[in-house]
């Protein structure tokens, strides 16, 4: 399959495009206000529904829709080990995710794969340059007991296996976008401190955060150990399985 990237609006239509990846949406970083949240929830839930909307308008349908997701969809899960087969978790953005994939297996007549996206980390954008940022001025610190899971992917994985899934048609339903290799928020803040030759001493207390932060910090705090079991199972090959190699590539 040859493979092009095309922008294009809902009201232009899709019929003819042989795969869509849907990716946009209200980033959650941020204070959970309640006008925040409404965002995060419409702009997933509806544009969406848009989309699936434009899919069924159109003369030839799409082969594959790839709509993003998240791996908020587990909720805080402790020391679970979470594949695509793990029923949804607790909490709003739990249930904001799972009304999303709702949304997107509406498609009729499409395969539809739901891509559960870690913490992406890239050299732009995204959560690496805020969390890194601190750090940068000698105040890394892990956050609350630093035992909880981080589950995480580099840019050019996700981007990879977002293609990988338009390509496979034995991939449809949830697949997990996220390193084989998760890390402990201490671990992965040593890691972070390391390769930007800074000390991490500190500890902000899940209090503190909670504060602070309000709904959100149970994004940080809470434990995901996701793994990309369906992506393994199809022989999806990782250039960065462990965390320590992804910061050397997007920081050294």
């Amino acid at each position: 399959m040859h493979h092009a990237v095309v922008f294009t609006r809902c009201d232009a239509g899709y019929s003819g495009c042989e795969a869509i990846i849907h990716l946009a949406a209200e980033s959650p970083m941020g204070l959970w206000t309640p006008a925040k949240k409404k965002r995060i929830a419409r702009s997933r839930i509806v544009g969406t529904r848009r989309v699936v909307e434009a899919i069924a308008a159109a003369e030839v349908k799409p082969e594959v829709l790839v709509c993003a997701s998240a791996i908020g969809f587990y909720g805080d899960r402790g020391e679970e080990d979470l594949t695509e087969r793990k029923t949804v978790g607790k909490g709003f953005l739990a249930e904001t995710v799972q009304a999303w994939e709702t949304e997107a297996y509406r498609t009729s007549d499409t395969r539809v794969v739901c891509l559960r996206t870690a913490v992406v980390l890239g050299r732009k954008g995204g959560a690496l340059p805020v969390m890194a940022l601190p750090f940068r001025f000698g105040f890394g610190a892990k956050l609350g007991d630093g035992k909880q899971w981080m589950s995480w992917i580099h840019l050019e994985d996700v981007a990879r296996l977002a293609l990988f899934a338009v390509e496979n048609l034995d991939i449809r339903g949830p697949l997990n976008a996220a390193a084989p290799w998760p890390v402990r928020n201490a671990d992965f803040t040593r890691l972070l401190a390391k390769q930007l030759h800074r000390p991490a001493f500190l500890r902000v207390p899940a209090f503190l955060l909670r504060a602070a932060l309000g709904d959100f910090s149970e994004e940080i705090l809470d434990s995901k150990r996701v793994l990309p079991s369906l992506a393994c199972e199809h022989g999806f090959g990782f250039q960065f399985p462990e965390v320590e190699g992804a910061l050397k590539d997007l920081l050294g």
